[in-house]
């Protein structure tokens, strides 16, 4: 029996009637393998219940985010824990930060083979009160003391306190240099673009990303051995393919591109150097479409492209639906699907951010998830969009 609701038309010109397509949405094979590595930024889910005032306080419903983490552990995909997916510095605090990376390196002990990397930033810093790149290293060092203690491997976020201050490229480089020299661990770095969060415009040094590119080369070539990869997050594939050519020998590109994955991820066998020809994942749009990320990863590793793609190019329009801009917003449609999926039983988010997407923005993303074939039970969707829609007066 076909599924059938009304949609508000993303023009806003009206309402129309939507026929879900009725496919079955793709599953990995159990025990599936990857041949590239693959963390899911990973969303928290918020108490609903709890008595607090949304915009100043963040409350977390414990049991429900951990289950999700469980749930990207069974399919083969990492998490990158405490990311700006689960709203850090945009509703989650450092506190409930460290509560949440602790919290989830405790469940991955019980998760065979769990890979879990944790958020380290500065973002518990005030800004008005930071005045030196002195300031800026202590901050990290906090951090990075705690979740070390934790026995977290780190991923060193942008820091807004760092592109407050800092004067030039070698403000950059004091400050990663002596991060990096004293991490225990080879970690991951993290370049997320001003589309993604406006505060962090000229990180590296410079509005220009060619220059910005070179300072955090040469940060990288420096201490090699104390970085795993880097993220970028410039939704620029030939950006990114620039910087993944070159990387020492070892260092990992971990895409951040929610626009073109499955391109980046594939790769194009450039060069001798394994790293240098593709890049692995640090997404925050697998937590909305894992099951197919972890079927597609699947397949490439058997060497079957056609179905890699066939898998994950259905999935790239949702994608760039859901990062479009204002960027930033996009942790809103990521929920979204969760609660769509069944993932969580409500759409309330940490700081009230349920509401900045239109529901226009909303039924054409029901739409495009039902196109790429992510509805995991189309049925409970319809319901909750339904629900969703009344709420807005369509009955």
């Amino acid at each position: 029996m076909a599924l059938t609701l009304t949609l508000p038309e993303a023009s806003g010109g009206g309402l129309k009637p939507y026929t879900l397509r009725g496919s079955t949405p793709v599953q990995p094979a159990p025990g599936t393998r990857f041949d590239r590595i693959a963390y899911s930024a990973a969303h928290v889910v918020a108490d609903p219940l709890a008595a607090v005032d949304p915009w100043l306080a963040c409350a977390v419903d414990w049991e429900a985010t951990i289950a999700y983490r469980r749930h990207l552990w069974s399919l083969g995909l990492g998490v990158a824990e405490a990311m700006d997916t689960a709203q850090r510095g945009m509703g989650l605090d450092w506190p409930t930060s460290l509560e949440l990376i602790r919290r989830s390196l405790d469940a991955a002990k019980d998760m065979p083979g769990a890979l879990i990397a944790s958020g380290c930033g500065t973002d518990h810093l005030v800004l008005e009160n930071v005045k030196t790149v002195g300031d800026v290293i202590r901050g990290y060092e906090e951090q990075m003391e705690a979740i070390e203690k934790l026995g977290g491997k780190l991923i060193v976020m942008a820091s807004r306190a760092l592109a407050r201050v800092a004067q030039s490229p070698a403000d950059y480089e004091r400050v990663y240099d002596r991060i990096l020299r004293q991490a225990r661990q080879p970690v991951v770095l993290h370049w997320l673009g001003d589309m993604f969060d406006p505060a962090l415009a000229g990180y590296w040094g410079s509005p220009d990303t060619e220059s910005a590119m070179d300072t955090a080369l040469s940060i990288i070539e420096a201490n090699a051995s104390k970085v795993d990869g880097i993220k970028i997050s410039l939704l620029d594939k030939d950006q990114e393919i620039a910087m993944r050519r070159r990387l020492p020998a070892g260092v990992r590109m971990y895409t951040g591109d929610d626009f073109n994955y499955a391109e980046l991820i594939a790769g194009d066998g450039f060069g001798k150097e394994a790293t240098h020809g593709k890049s692995d994942a640090l997404l925050g749009i697998f937590d909305a479409i894992a099951p197919a990320a972890s079927a597609a990863l699947g397949e490439l590793a058997q060497g079957n492209l056609e179905k890699f793609h066939a898998i994950l190019a259905p999935t790239v329009p949702l994608s760039r639906h859901i990062f479009a801009a204002p960027t930033r917003f996009y942790k809103t449609g990521v929920v979204f699907m969760a609660w769509l999926n069944g993932r969580q039983s409500h759409f309330t988010m940490v700081g009230g951010q349920q509401s900045t997407r239109s529901l226009q923005h909303l039924a054409e993303l029901f739409r495009l998830a039902d196109a790429a074939h992510v509805l995991e039970q189309p049925e409970l969707a319809v319901r909750r969009m339904k629900t969703l829609l009344a709420l807005h007066g369509i009955e």
